[in-house]
């Protein structure tokens, strides 16, 4: 490294400087007013927070559905990404504090389903009013082995096969190879909060948890799902739909439903 060059920190600008753990940095379509009841969604790796755009459009009025951006992407794209979990979901936790009040839920998909669950651990460690449901998909339960194949270090060519497989990505971005070269470091630093993760015993949330499967999903099966229920003392529920790790995209709406009811009390 050459002396005075600065190198991008996570949650950090290019130049090296803070990025500012504020609320408006992670919530790219504003910030609601904690008195209305809010769904924030994590997205998996290598995704942005406008995986859940259109989601916004699909609940009552008097709900409002946030979508999450964590660093290095989208309008965040000169903030170095997080690689490891612990780090990640304490940029979260403060930048997102004052919205942990009144009525919310957390939601996640794959790596965001493992985000969500211990940004409800450090939420109850402060003290903070807890999510009044944690939704999670596409993931198995974070206190399981990791069996899968470490994707993280993979060249290029054979990483983006991997993603292909997964679905859930448009074949007109995998085809852009200079878009791809430019998403890559991110997708490493998301796969490497999964797949570095270790599991910290903890006493059992009180929140009510619910998790959704794709039948066909190869990342996370009926059983590793159904070994959620031991990470909660509250009602726990699970809904698998036909698909395979990128069912969401196709059951969105009736993902949603499931998802309002306790927020709509």
């Amino acid at each position: 490294m050459s002396e005075g060059v600065k190198q991008p920190v996570p949650g950090g600008t290019a130049d090296g400087s803070a990025a500012g753990n504020t609320a408006g940095l992670c919530l790219p379509f504003g910030e609601p007013p904690t008195t209305v009841p809010r769904l924030f969604c994590f997205p998996s790796a290598g995704a942005s927070a406008a995986a859940y755009a259109p989601w916004r459009t699909l609940v009552p009025q008097d709900v409002t559905v946030c979508p999450v951006q964590p660093p290095g992407r989208a309008e965040r794209f000169r903030e170095a990404p997080y690689d490891r979990c612990g780090p990640l979901v304490a940029h979260l936790a403060s930048a997102l504090s004052e919205q942990f009040t009144g009525t919310y839920a957390l939601y996640g998909h794959s790596m965001g389903a493992l985000v969500a669950f211990e940004l409800a651990r450090e939420i109850r460690r402060t003290g903070a009013t807890p999510p009044v449901h944690l939704f999670v998909s596409g993931r198995a339960a974070p206190q399981l082995p990791d069996v899968l194949r470490p994707l993280r270090d993979l060249p290029a060519e054979e990483l983006i096969g991997e993603v292909a497989g997964m679905g859930g990505t448009p074949e007109a971005v995998l085809r852009e190879r200079e878009l791809m070269e430019l998403l890559l470091p991110l997708l490493r630093a998301d796969l490497s909060v999964n797949e570095t993760y270790r599991y910290g015993p903890q006493p059992p949330l009180d929140t009510p948890l619910t998790v959704f499967g794709g039948h066909r999903d190869p990342r996370a099966g009926r059983t590793e799902l159904l070994a959620w229920e031991d990470l909660t003392r509250g009602p726990f529920r699970t809904r698998m739909f036909p698909g395979g790790h990128f069912f969401i995209n196709d059951w969105s709406q009736e993902l949603l439903k499931m998802m309002v009811m306790p927020l709509r009390g």
